[in-house]
């Protein structure tokens, strides 16, 4: 952990906190840098709301810039927050997984948390649910959880995602990981929550990088959504014409199509997913 030791400074990123003031970060750390550098297979569970989907997508970008071998699986119900055991032993299972990274989810998973530690695998929750009496036995990061000390609670999902994300990039030395903001200022927007204390710090970026994303699914929806001039208006809107399409009849093969464009690497497969969206809008 020495490399995190040196870059610890670097949390200061325009009056944030420190991620490792949140529980069990430093564990999670240690564990994602195992499974990444022994090649360990990592997935990642996230929920089909756009707070989970930019969540998820962050994620992804993050290890699959550290080549780490890693797939992720949507949840196919909105509004659930727990682990699925089914998922579990008829999916994730046969990836052959070594670590599940939540998204946004799974502080209630008890007993699904009991079954993967039965398979071998083993679980980094992320979430921001208030926790029950009794806590899944994982390393679990929520800034709501009994004992957890970190100043701002009212973290989503992406938000908790990123502070995971900026641990990570102070081990690797990953110099541009505010470049990800864009995806997390439409994630906060999503809530329709009150943009506050670090939300407002990671929205206020977020719009900075949005005007000059170099996401291709982003610069999609920009364009094909004729918004030429960003601001916080027209990116709320964006981000609820998001949902909307995701909410549709096909909200989960949505859902996942919305991943697919945030990770793409090709400009006319982003521009195709984002057309589809918008027309998937009820």
């Amino acid at each position: 952990m020495e490399r995190q030791k040196d870059n610890i400074q670097d949390f200061n990123f325009l009056g944030m906190n420190n991620p490792f003031l949140l529980k069990d970060m430093e564990k999670a750390l240690k564990r994602i840098i195992k499974a990444v550098n022994e090649r360990e297979k990592i997935v990642i569970y996230g929920t089909c709301d756009l707070d989970g989907i930019t969540s998820v997508s962050l994620m992804l970008l993050v290890l699959k810039y550290l080549n780490a071998d890693v797939e992720y699986f949507i949840s196919d119900k909105i509004n659930d927050y727990s682990i699925k055991s089914d998922i579990i032993k008829n999916h994730i299972k046969f990836l052959g997984a070594k670590v599940i990274i939540t998204a946004g989810c799974g502080i209630q998973s008890v007993s699904q948390i009991e079954l993967c530690k039965t398979l071998g695998i083993d679980v980094i929750i992320t979430d921001y649910h208030k926790s029950g009496e009794i806590l899944p036995k994982a390393i679990i990061v929520n800034p709501n959880q009994k004992q957890c000390t970190y100043p701002f609670k009212d973290l989503t999902a992406v938000g908790v995602t990123f502070k995971l994300s900026q641990a990570i990039s102070m081990y690797y030395d990953m110099k541009y990981i505010s470049k990800y903001l864009d995806l997390v200022a439409l994630g906060i927007f999503s809530r329709g929550i009150d943009i506050t204390g670090e939300n407002k710090i990671m929205v206020n970026e977020g719009m900075y990088y949005l005007k000059c994303t170099n996401n291709y699914g982003v610069r999609a929806l920009l364009k094909v959504n004729d918004i030429s001039s960003v601001n916080i208006e027209n990116v709320r809107e964006l981000s609820n014409k998001m949902m909307c399409s995701i909410k549709n009849k096909r909200y989960i093969d949505n859902a996942r199509i919305a991943v697919e464009l945030f990770i793409t690497e090709n400009m006319d497969r982003a521009e195709q997913i984002a057309k589809y969206l918008k027309n998937e809008i009820i």
